[in-house]
């Protein structure tokens, strides 16, 4: 629930014409249109001593009145027309863009299907449809389908259709999911009869989606949301047939600060209730064959210890940073839980991370990441080690969905810049792969055109932060080339180097992509991570400064050419970046941007904010509202000149409210000196992750690459 976006400008865009920079192109000459002007009315905030003013501090009134404010809805809705009249050259291009996307993409297509309890999972979709067919086949693949949940029928006569945790009963006869049908991620949990096709009247309502069924096959468990904060609060029990009304709650957290979730263990066994913040986390469980007891903490939560909990037949496994800064592997016995029974089985270690890992039956599976690549360990019941290894120079693996404990086959993910999603499948006795399926770029596509590498930028202490690269062969690097930079760097979020069909309109038209693994993720260790968060955040906004003024000295590209792009935390980083450096960027993407910091941290009644203030700082204490403040965009906007800078928000965002990145345009263009174009972009319907439907969200990349082009000259 952190303020992550899945990334529209990594999952990228499309074309097959010949390299622009092989000839100089001028700039888009923008039409003579009046940029909105944003009301101004002084709201002054005083703590600490320090009062400012904030003139668009009233924007948040719709998320304070919803329908019933019109003011800031006028004034976004003059933004979008003001956008419509800049972009309007550039419509048959998108359109162009959109259908060129669209294309690549199989629009009949099937899910690798999955084993669990005796069917095969998949999901497929249709030509023409927009959203997917939740299907099963019992026993083997040949047997006949049984379509669970047609989401392309449910989705008929909604603007934003989403439907998530699908959780089967233990008897395999009822379906369990969740609905959001406005984009604010508060979902309504529904049980589908599965031999009769009913759906059951019971409806619960304002849930994180997802439950947790007991092994009576009529007793679930979830997680219900603050109406208002949509704080996950508190874990709830249903009995089916009753009322919500009458749901007891088995869990209330009390620690504003931390998420909690319900969950069933792999082998059925037990049921978990975890509370995690950034600092702490804390396991509850009971035994899935007794939903009427009482859960009991399985290790009591304690300042600064993490941990994750696998249970096998005989013990449970622990993923723990307990004395281990890049966390360690622990067990204990069934019935001895707490921490002095945690008995050692990997220790730490300076230069691998230890990230998560999947139980089966006679193995378990680690992974694990070493200079900011992932690899993959297997650990034999009785004994016996290995590694699953990768051999492009930057990639990005996992493991997949293994729902079935007693399998030996582990279903892995793998991607590289160059290389589609690909689907494996790993005989764990036998150590050998079979590729079970990749993503088919429709019309043809040829990794041998495209070139990879990985450098590193040196940072202004000295640290050396990876960047990866991909572009069309045949480029010269003479500093002409537009390049396009990305980056998020929060939360200790590890982005690596995955596959778009979309981004590969930007390379064939010359552009060159390169992802920078700034401080703020994971990707390096978790040291990684903690120089990048609190009072160390800076370090995320001058390592990709320091990343962008590297690819320029090596010439990939040029100032003039240099693109950044990031989205909700990755906006924040944005933000900064255009403030502390504003004339090393042609032009900025800012989707869904987290700008308001400090307002946003003081402001509890908002999604997300309790729970973040281990990451940015709380900033009632006067030494955080200091750092925050020197940092924080929105704060810190200035009389100079900005880049070019196309700005995204949804208007019912749950995770990045809307105002945020609208007051940050509105002082913007006040206070901006150039003549560079400010676009904003409001999606009315939709919020934090854009359209619901498979092809619905190339519209908004075509837009992102029309605005990149235009300023490039690129027309077609």
């Amino acid at each position: 629930m952190k303020r992550i976006l899945p990334s529209l400008i990594l999952l990228g865009a499309i074309s097959a014409c010949n390299n622009p920079q092989k000839k100089e192109m001028e700039p888009i000459k923008w039409p003579d249109a009046k940029a909105p002007v944003a009301e101004i009315i002084p709201h002054k905030r005083t703590i600490h001593g320090d009062t400012v003013v904030d003139n668009y501090y009233w924007m948040i009134d719709y998320f304070a009145k919803g329908p019933d404010s019109t003011k800031v809805v006028d004034y976004l809705k003059a933004e979008n027309k003001y956008l419509d009249t800049m972009m309007k050259g550039t419509e048959k291009f998108q359109a162009d863009l959109f259908k060129e996307m669209k294309g690549r993409i199989k629009e009949k297509d099937e899910s690798v299907p999955v084993f669990k309890n005796g069917y095969f999972y998949y999901s497929r979709t249709e030509d023409g449809q927009q959203y997917y067919k939740y299907c099963r086949k019992k026993g083997s693949l040949s047997a006949k389908e049984e379509v669970l949940l047609d989401v392309d029928e449910l989705a008929k006569g909604h603007s934003y259709y989403s439907a998530t945790g699908f959780s089967i009963s233990p008897d395999n006869k009822l379906l369990a999911f969740g609905v959001d049908k406005v984009s604010r991620r508060q979902y309504t949990i529904q049980v589908k009869n599965l031999e009769t096709g009913e759906i059951y009247k019971d409806a619960i309502t304002n849930t994180e989606g997802g439950v947790a069924w007991a092994n009576d096959n009529k007793t679930l468990f979830y997680t219900s949301k603050n109406a208002v904060t949509l704080l996950s609060e508190k874990i709830k029990k249903h009995v089916l047939g009753t009322d919500e009304k009458t749901d007891k709650v088995v869990y209330d957290e009390k620690d504003n600060s931390n998420y909690i979730g319900v969950s069933k263990s792999k082998n059925g066994r037990y049921i978990f209730i975890g509370s995690q913040g950034t600092l702490t986390t804390e396991y509850r469980m009971i035994d899935a064959d007794h939903p009427e007891v009482p859960f009991k903490v399985f290790a009591a939560r304690s300042k600064d210890v993490l941990y994750d909990v696998l249970p096998v037949d005989d013990k449970f496994y622990i993923v723990t940073n307990w004395n281990a800064k890049n966390f360690r592997l622990m067990e204990c016995p069934l019935d001895k839980t707490e921490k002095e029974n945690w008995k050692e089985v990997i220790p730490n270690r300076k230069d691998i991370l230890l990230e998560y890992g999947d139980e089966f039956k006679d193995y378990l599976v680690l992974s694990e990441r070493k200079n900011g690549l992932t690899e993959l360990r297997v650990l034999k019941k009785g004994g016996g080690d290995y590694y699953i290894k990768f051999d492009e120079p930057v990639y990005a693996a996992g493991i997949g969905s293994n729902p079935e404990y007693n399998g030996k086959m582990l279903r892995y993910s793998y991607t590289s810049l160059t290389t589609p999603n690909s689907t494996y499948d790993y005989d764990l006795e036998k150590k050998d792969k079979k590729l079970m399926k990749q993503q088919e770029v429709v019309g043809g596509y040829n990794p041998e055109d495209y070139a990879t590498e990985r450098v590193f930028a040196t940072a202004k202490d000295g640290t050396k932060i990876p960047i990866a690269l991909v572009y069309k062969k045949g480029l010269e690097k003479n500093g002409k080339a537009p390049l396009l930079l990305y980056a998020y760097g929060s939360y200790g979020s590890s982005t690596d180097a995955t596959f778009s069909s979309p981004r590969l309109s930007l390379l064939n038209r010359g552009f060159v992509f390169a992802i920078a693994n700034i401080r703020g993720g994971q990707e390096m260790g978790r040291q990684w991570y903690e120089d990048g968060k609190l009072m160390k955040k800076k370090n995320t906004f001058t390592d990709f400064i320091a990343a962008g003024e590297y690819l320029v000295e090596q010439k990939y590209t040029s100032k003039g050419h240099l693109y950044a792009n990031g989205g909700s935390a990755g906006g924040l980083l944005m933000g900064a970046v255009v403030n502390m450096a504003p004339d090393l960027w042609n032009g900025v993407i800012a989707d869904v941007p987290f700008v308001d910091v400090i307002n946003t941290m003081l402001d509890e009644s908002i999604p997300l904010t309790t729970n973040e203030f281990d990451e940015w700082g709380n900033p009632k204490k006067k030494e955080a509202y200091e750092y925050m403040k020197s940092y924080s965009p929105y704060e810190n906007v200035e009389k100079k000149a900005y880049p070019n800078m196309l700005v995204t928000t949804g208007l019912h965002d749950s995770q990045v409210q809307y105002f945020e990145p609208a007051k940050w345009v509105a002082k913007l263009r006040a206070m901006k000196t150039d003549k560079n174009v400010l676009l904003l972009k409001t999606n009315m319907d939709f919020g934090h992750g854009g359209a619901s439907g498979r092809f619905d969200y190339l519209k908004d990349v075509s837009l992102r690459w029309a605005f990149l082009f235009a300023l490039e000259g690129i027309e077609q």
